[in-house]
């Protein structure tokens, strides 16, 4: 492959993931949760299997501890997260999604789930099923996190 082909795929790959990042969050916003950013959609996705203590958050964004403190507390001012006592660490708190936040996190499934119908619209089922075969193939464990 020739560079310019590579880059050609490269910027194709990122253009995608803008507009999915763009629509996920149109999609969320238009379900009534205003006060949402992209970024609090990466942090939901990381707090979303049990919960995480604000250094496992910033590792996953890529950011420092005191900037994901920093958005921990937005979103609990917000009514998405809170901390609770870590049941492993009495010196640590588990940040966790809130019943408000489990359904924002419904509302951007519902999201993501339209914004690939229309996939499906123009590659047709097969080849959106091999698209996915094929990502999960290069980047098979994430993380899900924006590019700052």
């Amino acid at each position: 492959m020739q560079n310019s082909e590579a880059m050609a795929l490269s910027a194709a790959l990122l253009a995608a993931a803008g507009e999915l990042t763009q629509r996920i969050h149109e999609g969320v916003v238009a379900r009534g949760f205003e006060g949402v950013r992209p970024a609090h959609g990466f942090a939901f996705a990381r707090l979303a299997p049990g919960g995480a203590t604000v250094t496992d958050l910033a590792v996953h964004l890529g950011v420092t501890k005191q900037a994901a403190s920093q958005l921990v507390d937005e979103l609990v001012r917000k009514g998405y997260v809170e901390r609770r006592p870590h049941p492993g660490d009495a010196r640590a708190r588990l940040i966790v999604l809130t019943g408000r936040g489990w359904e924002c996190t419904r509302a951007a499934e519902e999201a993501a789930a339209e914004v690939v119908g229309g996939w499906l619209d123009v590659l047709g089922e097969g080849e959106v099923r091999a698209l996915g075969d094929r990502l999960g193939r290069i980047a098979p464990y994430g993380p899900i996190r924006p590019a700052w």
